[in-house]
């Protein structure tokens, strides 16, 4: 018997968002792929699909939060003026995601040596920016998780819905706005807008065996991780404040 617990829960539900949203990059982008070449559209679509899938395995595992991003658990941290999950949530998620990372790498396992590109194989692991400016990189994933997380807390607020949103539907709204961040803010940086997104497959991405493989591009990681908290942070403070 499994017991079930809201560290498992947060393991297990990033342990499946980054199975499926590194898998949906993986699809378009490495060679010999069914959907080689599917485009943004199909990777935002995936990756809003991928958190709604991870909210419910986190739930079934035994985290009522289902947080599955450290920037989340720092906003409603802020939020609560309780940081006591702070640290192992973050812990459990970059290795939920590094788990989920390498589980990517052996279900595309044929499809990196024929793909040529080693920047293409490290996309499919992390995040990395469209034009590199530094500054530019990091206020863009500020504000995009600063626009989640706000949209996030209106969605569980009282203030927006008195009575609470009807069961069931707060991880379909939840995917919505992944979509929709995805979709308009998503493309200058990749949107990491989640540092155990990002950190623990680029952590596989150095590890693993990967055939053909280059760097792992250590010198942007610090955007993905400083970026997300910095707007998370903002976000659970305002939300505090109006008593959200």
């Amino acid at each position: 018997m499994i017991t079930r617990s809201p560290l498992l829960g947060e393991f297990m539900g990033t342990f499946v968002l980054m199975l499926l949203g590194n898998g949906v990059c993986a699809a378009v982008s490495l060679k010999r792929s069914k959907a080689e070449g599917g485009g943004w559209m199909v990777v935002a679509a995936g990756w809003a699909f991928a958190v709604l899938c991870g909210i419910f395995v986190s739930q079934l595992f035994g985290s009522p939060d289902a947080h599955m991003n450290p920037a989340f658990t720092l906003a409603f941290a802020i939020k609560a003026q309780s940081f006591t999950k702070l640290l192992p949530y973050t812990l459990v998620q970059i290795a939920g995601a590094f788990c989920g990372a390498a589980a990517t790498w052996l279900f595309y396992l044929p499809h990196w040596a024929a793909t040529e590109d080693p920047a293409t194989k490290l996309g499919v692991f992390a995040t990395g920016p469209a034009i590199r400016n530094y500054p530019q990189n990091l206020f863009c994933e500020f504000l995009a998780t600063f626009v989640l997380v706000l949209v996030a807390g209106g969605m569980s607020s009282k203030l927006v819905l008195t009575t609470g949103a009807a069961s069931g539907l707060s991880p379909l709204l939840v995917s919505f706005l992944i979509w929709s961040v995805g979709l308009s803010l998503g493309a200058t940086t990749g949107y990491a807008i989640n540092p155990a997104r990002d950190l623990g497959p680029r952590l596989a991405h150095a590890l693993l065996p990967i055939a053909g493989k280059g760097g792992s591009d250590w010198a942007y990681a610090w955007v993905p991780i400083a970026g997300p908290m910095l707007g998370a942070g903002l976000a659970g403070w305002v939300l505090f404040l109006i008593g959200a």
